[in-house]
């Protein structure tokens, strides 16, 4: 009976510990516009009227850090490297591992640095395997759209933005800076941050599938386009 007693105090303590130290999560949800991100099924229509459906969305989010206690520490994701991938829930839920409070921002890089794209076979979400790398001379894509569109003129009428590029003049890796109003005294539960695909079509440049359905290298087309989508990131929910 005495050792009946001492393990349920003994878990008990263990849960109150865990309680205690609840981690943060944070979660990731892709629309476009106003509407959950379907793939294969759903018709869409950009800001220049052009429908398509979206068949793959990926991207590297680098070097995640929160910024919490009003501004006076900062955070640091323990995966330099996170491949987000819409087909795979797992990588849309981030475990903070760690309680925070007061979070005034959030900071990430869409993309890979240049140190990483010339170091060779890469492990972990940055394994080839992964469909993110193209070769050892243009290194990592860092973000990839593909689909289909009536009026994209490329065979099947498909549309297919694969956005990379680490050399200084075509370097696409894209700096992202979320503020964020949070006063809560208890730990934040859970963060939510939106991407909205629409935003690569607008913003600081037109890009329309009808004229651009193909971007596979590193250039002038790439950097538009990873202009526009820098701006696809918002905090929408602190719980």
């Amino acid at each position: 009976m005495r050792k009946f007693i001492i393990l349920i105090f003994f878990s008990q303590c263990i849960y109150n510990t865990v309680i205690a130290q609840q981690n943060t999560v944070l979660k990731l949800v892709h629309k476009v516009g106003n509407q959950p991100l379907t793939l294969y099924t759903e018709v869409y229509k950009n800001q220049w009227n052009e429908p398509f459906t979206v068949n793959k969305f990926s991207y590297y989010m680098a070097h995640l850090q929160i910024v919490y206690d009003n501004g006076k520490k900062t955070y640091t994701y323990h995966k330099p490297y996170h491949l987000v991938v819409e087909n795979d829930s797992t990588t849309k839920t981030l475990m903070l591992q760690k309680e925070l409070k007061n979070i005034t921002a959030i900071k990430f890089l869409i993309g890979v640095d240049s140190v990483q794209n010339t170091s060779g076979v890469q492990t972990d979400d940055l394994d080839p395997m992964k469909g993110m790398f193209w070769t050892w001379n243009t290194g990592y894509i860092y973000a990839k759209l593909e689909g289909q569109s009536d009026s994209s003129k490329a065979p099947a009428h498909y549309f297919s933005y694969h956005i990379g590029g680490y050399k200084y003049v075509e370097n696409a890796a894209r700096k992202i800076e979320l503020a964020v109003s949070s006063n809560a005294q208890n730990a934040i539960e859970e963060i939510i941050i939106e991407a909205d695909i629409l935003k690569w079509f607008y913003g600081t440049n037109e890009i329309k599938i009808i004229q651009e359905p193909i971007c596979h290298q590193p250039g002038k087309l790439a950097l538009a386009i990873a202009d526009n989508y820098k701006n696809m990131f918002q905090v929408t929910a602190i719980k």
